[in-house]
């Protein structure tokens, strides 16, 4: 018999000595892919039918106006670059149209945008910007791109050169941030002759980050503050918050990912950054939950009754291993073993509904710093585009 997680490892390329019998996933009611339902199994592993297909797809029916996706920001933009990411795979183009008539709501004829750029939050869908420029040719959306670029400048920095996470929040970094700004940074930089400035800016923002927030561990705090002041108290000999939300994790592991894969062989700074990668990786091993394969809403306190395994960060963390054994920065069955069984977790939340279309649940809203309790209490959302966006990213790796 074959359960889903046997399956999903022959889709990852995992099989052979290196993987256990999995009793768990047939115990939870996983088709067999010899039994007459066995096909819902294989098109649950990506192998036969296209689940990122299916997940944009559904959102498009869900929203046949982008404009209904909601406003400029990073949760749009994550989603989208995830759209993105299957248009360059598999070359419809009604869905750049529709990356395209997103972004149109926000840049005129000039390349003139309505935005202040004082949060990091705010220049993560600059993105879009970078590819309908290329896409198109369009020079109204490098403008646009600019405006990003030059508010990147003179954006407020810690006195260890760490972007806060806004202007609004003096001296403040959270784990979150680095994915908001850095990628489009270092695009921006190779895009437009600015490669020297960028690679020095992003390696120092990501080493900064890290180094304020890395835990012993294996995982990040979600904030630090410089100045001791913030209203989630933080500790105050590390400048820390106190405890590991999900996501924000995730947000970090993602900025590695993108960014290794960007920044030249021989740059000084990638042999900190995959040092980074590997700390990730032992704590993302370390904390996986062994029953469901995913992780929790708060990392390390799998055992409290009031935690619940997150969507979105499974499925960054996922990739991130995943990405971390292709490239050859870590190896080893058990890194091997916990992409397979991440995968297989993030897949157990992804369904079909009465109405025909995918389903993914079980994603927290947006989350700010807080206690347990605010964490443990976040909305658990369906279809959130926190959960589509991670969610598309990760499937394009692991099952294209």
């Amino acid at each position: 018999m074959i359960g889903r997680r046997t399956v999903i490892a022959s889709t990852l390329g995992l099989t052979g000595a290196l993987l256990p019998p999995v009793a768990a996933a047939h115990a939870q009611g996983v088709p067999d892919a010899t039994h007459p339902d066995g096909p819902d199994a294989v098109r649950a592993a990506g192998a036969v039918a296209d689940l990122s297909r299916a997940v944009v797809d559904s959102a498009i029916a869900r929203h046949p106006d982008p404009a209904t996706l909601g406003g400029w920001g990073y949760t749009c933009g994550l989603f989208l670059y995830g759209v993105y990411r299957v248009y360059q795979r598999i070359g419809d183009p009604s869905y750049l149209a529709y990356i395209k008539r997103w972004v149109d709501r926000f840049v005129d004829e000039d390349g003139g945008m309505d935005r202040t750029f004082n949060n990091l939050d705010a220049m993560q869908a600059g993105n879009l910007l970078l590819i309908l420029h290329r896409e198109t040719g369009d020079p109204r959306y490098r403008t646009a791109a600019d405006r990003i670029r030059d508010r990147i400048t003179t954006y407020p920095r810690t006195s260890d050169g760490g972007m806060w996470h806004a202007t609004s929040k003096t001296n403040e970094l959270w784990a979150d941030g680095v994915f908001m700004a850095q990628p489009f940074l270092l695009r921006h930089g190779i895009a437009y002759g600015d490669e020297d400035y960028a690679y020095e800016e992003v390696a120092r923002n990501l080493t900064v980050y890290f180094t304020r927030l890395k835990a012993s561990n294996g995982l990040l705090y979600h904030a630090y503050d410089a100045d001791g002041d913030a209203p989630w108290k933080p500790d105050p000999a590390t400048g820390t918050s106190a405890f590991f939300w999900a996501r924000a994790i995730g947000w970090t592991a993602l900025t590695h990912v993108e960014v290794l894969e960007l920044l030249p062989a021989g740059h000084p700074a990638r042999a900190g950054l995959v040092s980074h990668v590997r700390h990730l990786a032992r704590g993302f091993v370390r904390y996986q939950d062994p029953s469901s394969g995913r992780w929790f809403q708060v990392v390390d306190r799998g055992s409290d009754p009031g935690n619940w395994t997150e969507t979105s960060a499974s499925s960054m963390y996922t990739l991130m291993l995943h990405a971390a054994l292709r490239h050859g920065y870590v190896s080893g069955r058990h890194y091997k073993r916990a992409v397979r069984d991440g995968y297989a977790g993030v897949l157990e939340k992804v369904t079909t509904g009465p109405d025909g279309l995918t389903d993914i649940t079980d994603i927290s809203e947006g989350t700010n710093v807080g206690d347990l309790a605010y964490y443990f209490g976040r909305r658990r959302n369906t279809n959130d585009l926190h959960g589509l966006g991670a969610f598309l990213l990760m499937n394009e790796r692991l099952a294209h």
